[in-house]
């Protein structure tokens, strides 16, 4: 029987690896990275954007935004334009190539697990943000600037189960 540092351990190493799997997954299928495709569903659902509006929306720092949105420029995935209000502004938006590939589907990790998470009640999800604060303090990631995005390798690339709010673990699988 395994230790329960080595059952969290594990538990840890699994998360590290399916969100591997899956920016691969992304990288190959769509040519994005996990915090790329967020940051082009932000500027579809928003319209044009300051590049502090938009480090806002997806809790990234501005430098690191201009970084990402320079590869999706490069792309032709999205655009820079001075605003014809105010000059001194730079806005953010889809080019027309950018809202194409939005219109696939391109999946995110986390719209899953936001889909089951919500369907825990609050006790269990203040339970879960609690510790896996505690894990990030006791890795010294807490200050890590990270955005609300599952996604492995740099910013700038299969359903395991129905996405219908069910718990599972390794042992068991309950459906609503």
């Amino acid at each position: 029987m395994e230790s329960t540092q080595d059952q969290v351990l594990i538990a840890l190493r699994q998360i590290m690896r399916a969100v591997d799997l899956h920016s691969r997954q992304l990288l190959h299928s769509h040519k994005l990275t996990g915090p790329q495709a967020l940051i082009l569903r932000v500027i579809k659902r928003s319209g044009e954007l300051t590049l502090g509006q938009l480090a806002r929306k997806v809790s990234l720092s501005p430098a690191t935004l201009s970084d990402v949105i320079n590869r999706l420029e490069a792309r032709g995935l999205a655009r820079r334009v001075r605003s014809t209000q105010d000059k001194r502004q730079v806005l953010v938006s889809l080019t027309p190539t950018g809202l194409e590939l939005l219109a696939e589907d391109v999946p995110l990790l986390q719209d899953r697990f936001v889909e089951r998470f919500s369907c825990l009640q609050d006790w269990e999800q203040m339970l879960l943000l609690s510790s896996l604060q505690r894990i990030a303090s006791m890795m010294d990631a807490s200050d890590i600037d990270a955005a609300p995005v599952l996604s492995a390798g740099p910013l700038t690339a299969a359903p395991l189960y129905p996405a219908d709010c069910q718990i599972h673990d390794q042992k068991t699988r309950v459906t609503k």
